[in-house]
């Protein structure tokens, strides 16, 4: 019997869960996601990188659509290096970004090669 695969998940069993890249490096978890409320969807989950114990951690908003999930093994993967990811722009704890900034989000996108899907 094959495995069932959820389509509808709660945001708080996607808070935590680790990030992995296609070579299943660690990545880091994530720590948010933020919602579009006027198109009903997530624009972004809020990746956590680096640091150690929460400490120093760097934050990045990914597109949501750049994820996929093993849910098996309870984790999301992001097909970026981490040298890429390292390079991203980024923010820390207290100093998100405007997210709604239609030009900062299309930037966003445009860094991990997809079209802001707003624009779809």
């Amino acid at each position: 019997m094959p495995t069932q695969i959820r389509q509808v998940l709660s945001s708080s069993s996607i808070t935590g869960t680790t990030v992995q890249n296609s070579g299943r490096e660690d990545l880091g978890e994530i720590k948010d996601l933020m919602i579009d409320l006027a198109g009903g969807q997530i624009a972004y989950a809020v990746l956590s990188f680096g640091g150690f114990m929460g400490m120093g951690d760097k934050l990045f908003a990914i597109p949501w659509e750049a994820f996929s999930v093993i849910q098996e093994e309870k984790v999301f993967l992001l097909d970026v290096s981490k040298e890429k990811l390292e390079k991203a722009p980024g923010f820390d704890k207290d100093n998100w970004p405007d997210m709604a900034d239609v030009t900062w989000g299309k930037g966003i996108h445009n860094y991990y090669g997809y079209e802001p899907y707003w624009d779809i």
